[in-house]
């Protein structure tokens, strides 16, 4: 059998018990399963429950007719036809069983038949039916809503196109509310559409009941997961979440915006490992129990990849393949068979069946596992000692001299190849920025449907029909762009190639600079003042301080600008640490922009796209042809590799990249085949100027003559004729008898 041969029928045979491995195909791991955990809300910002009885529906129906009555003068509009419609909709629920308005709307089947709510009333009046009797209906229904006499679900409200109804019911339950509101959205001067984020505000009242003070973080929350619950997307934006905050209504515990309060934190330990549906109950809490001992001394995300590798790829995995494993003293074909199966992907249905990279990850975190039970046995007997057993991961096993060795190469040739291009990528990120720059401004001189000429191109104006005031231009071949975004995705682009690529930062590093990462540093020597720039902590967990070159200086002064406008400050947000999987504070974040009315931090993904657009819009191709694409992280070994050809002492650049460990700066440059031959002859002509120069005196033609005869001589010797070397000569040499019998 061959080498391949044999590593398919390894990797895939599994056995009923240990030990034992059967002939059928191999099992691919199941993904991660997220548990179903809501997000933990401060207990003031709770969801509200669906009340069951309130005076407006628990009132008669003589004082409902009053009351809606009223409304309907309010409304505006045919005062009998308003009457005609709730003396029909009051007449079909009072035939539905229940003691109250609501318990009768409940009972009737309405919110559970959607839009075709009002079927049963067409064809009961004297309209004759049809949309006639469908218009009544629906008044009817605007009136009982706005009056708080039902509650209907949110399902069936979303189903509904009441948009007059929405208006109408917030003005009635909230009209101070609705003021307050109002003011607030003026105030932020940012876009987005205050009609969509009142209509989200209003569809929360008339579910929930109350004023507007009323909603709590949790309503937003409950609003948002239903809304997808029904196969919704959330086309809505945040602005409703953001301008509750702003005004209040929440309190001062709630999250800071709306991704805040419906996405998952942290995970628990226990969480981790649930994952995984691990049947083994004591492997289980044993896996859950290290955990919470390794949790304080690693981040988060350390954690969750320490639970994939042991929950998922290494005891799940064995429970699959020997279903009934309970210990983890593992026979050595076991574990031979495991080790198989670790080298090809078999979790991710997209990737399944490839090669695994670097599986000595896993087993690196298995030996530790092994390792670290066998001394806290010691330590605590009681606890860990029935669960020690000998590794079945060897030292041998986890060496990673050679994939360092591999990943130094390919990342040096990385940089070599991109370093060069880096001058095009600048060039073009200007250069889109000023072409979007014209077209925005172009357009902005035209009206609706005329032509306008910007960089060098014919486009024609479309204003937006959405009333959201954005201007698209159609160029050559049907092209169509949103100026304003076009202007946007153009000027960050920009911003982010700049600072990238004059600070060396990480993406991170370059997404949490704030407001208050600008200090002032007073000279010892000669007083002058030199702005500096502070990283906050990131991957090392500690902060370092980088001067501001006049280039970068004018970058971040445009940066600032931009995002502040005409607002006295830049605004407050809250980033979300994908890592950490938690929020920071509020913080005027240097690296964030307007979306559905919101001020939003830039993020990974953002600036990970606009960099692909960029290479792509520079045509830039690497020797063999292939489009090139650039990641923020190369922008970061350019930045080294060009720091230390320039002299900068790599003691220095450390500090500046944020290294604690000097070899690490060095595994970042690349060093070039010109760079070791220029410094060979720079350490050569250094060591000649330390020497006694007696010993660099000038040749005689005697010892010249002399070096020319040995060196001859020993051409002889070796061989000067085409025979291959080490080769016997046909000439039984010949050549070297001649030399010695002239010599």
């Amino acid at each position: 059998m061959t080498a391949v041969a044999e590593q398919v029928v390894a990797a895939g045979p599994r056995g009923r018990v240990a030990g034992r491995e059967s002939r059928r195909g191999s099992r691919a791991l199941p993904p991660a399963e997220l548990p179903d955990v809501p997000v933990l809300l401060p207990a003031g910002q709770q969801v509200r429950p669906d009340a069951v009885s309130w005076p407006q529906t628990q009132a008669s129906r003589e004082q409902v007719t009053a009351r809606m009555l009223d409304l309907a003068g309010q409304a505006g509009g045919s005062l009998p036809l308003h009457r005609m419609s709730v003396r029909r909709l009051l007449d079909w629920l009072e035939g539905m069983p229940g003691s109250t308005w609501q318990q009768r709307w409940k009972a009737s089947g309405a919110e559970q038949a959607g839009k075709d709510w009002a079927a049963p009333l067409a064809g009961s009046g004297r309209r004759g039916g049809g949309t006639a009797d469908l218009a009544v209906a629906k008044a009817g229904m605007m009136l009982l809503l706005a009056g708080q006499v039902i509650r209907p679900g949110l399902e069936w409200l979303l189903e509904q196109y009441y948009f007059k109804t929405l208006t109408f019911a917030f003005t009635t339950i909230d009209p101070a509310g609705l003021d307050v509101l109002h003011r607030a959205h003026a105030a932020r001067g940012a876009s987005g559409s205050f009609t969509t984020a009142r209509n989200v505000i209003a569809r929360i009242m008339l579910c929930k009941g109350g004023p507007v003070t009323g909603i709590t973080a949790g309503d937003c929350a409950w609003y948002w997961r239903t809304r997808r619950e029904c196969g919704k997307t959330m086309n809505e934006g945040g602005l409703f979440y953001a301008l509750l905050f702003e005004t209040g209504a929440f309190g001062p515990d709630a999250p800071p915006n709306l991704m805040a309060a419906t996405r998952r934190g942290q995970l628990s330990c226990a969480g981790l490992i649930d994952r995984y549906r691990i049947e083994c109950g004591p492997v289980r809490d044993l896996l859950v129990d290290y955990l919470a001992v390794r949790r304080p001394a690693v981040d988060y995300t350390s954690l969750d990849n320490l639970a994939r590798n042991l929950g998922m790829l290494f005891w799940r995995d064995l429970e699959l393949h020997h279903p009934g494993i309970s210990s983890l003293h593992l026979p050595s074909e076991v574990a031979a068979a495991w080790k198989l199966r670790l080298q090809v992907i078999s979790h991710d249905p997209r990737r399944a069946g490839r090669q695994r990279k670097v599986p000595e990850n896993t087993l690196m975190h298995v030996r530790a596992f092994y390792a670290d039970l066998a001394a806290w046995a010691a330590e605590d007997p009681v606890r860990w000692g029935r669960f020690a057993a000998p590794s079945p991961v060897r030292a041998s096993e986890i060496t990673f001299t050679k994939i360092r060795r591999h990943r130094k190469a390919a990342m040096d040739q990385r940089t070599r190849t991109l370093a060069p291009v880096l001058p095009a990528l600048v060039r073009q990120v200007r250069a889109d920025l000023d072409a979007a720059r014209q077209r925005l401004r172009a357009a902005t001189q035209v009206r609706n449907g005329q032509e306008f000429t910007a960089a060098g191109a014919t486009w024609r104006r479309h204003d937006a029909v959405n009333g959201s005031g954005r201007i698209y231009a159609t160029g050559a071949g049907g092209r169509r762009l949103d100026l304003a975004g076009d202007e946007e995705r153009a000027f960050w682009t920009w911003a982010s190639v700049e600072v990238l690529r004059h600070t060396g930062v990480r993406i991170e590093e370059m997404l949490e600079l704030t407001h208050h990462s600008f200090c002032a540093y007073t000279l010892p020597t000669t007083g002058e003042v030199v702005p500096m720039l502070q990283v906050a902590p990131s991957k090392t967990d500690s902060e370092r301080l980088l001067l501001v070159s006049p280039e970068l200086g004018e970058v971040l002064a445009e940066v600032i600008n931009r995002v502040r406008g005409t607002a006295p400050a830049l605004p407050l947000t809250a980033r979300w640490d994908g890592f950490e999987r938690r929020w920071s504070p509020l913080m005027p974040f240097l690296f964030q922009r307007p979306d559905g009315g919101v001020h939003k931090p830039v993020t990974r993904k953002f600036v990970a796209a606009a960099l692909d657009r960029a290479m792509a819009a520079a045509g830039l191709t690497g020797p063999d042809g292939t489009p090139l694409r650039i990641t923020p992280h190369d922008f970061r070994r350019i930045f080294a590799t060009d720091a230390l050809r320039a002299g900068l002492p790599p003691h220095i650049a450390a500090k500046i990249l944020g290294h604690i460990d000097l070899n690490t700066t060095m595994g970042y440059a690349a060093i070039y085949p010109e760079d070791v031959i220029t410094g060979h002859r720079a350490f050569i002509a250094r060591r000649r100027t330390l020497r006694p120069g007696e010993e660099y005196r000038d040749l005689s033609p005697a010892e010249w003559d002399e070096f020319l005869g040995h060196f001859e001589l020993r051409k002889v010797e070796l061989g000067v004729c085409t025979r291959d070397f080490g080769t016997p000569c046909v000439h039984e040499h010949a050549c070297f008898s001649e030399q010695s019998r002239f010599s």
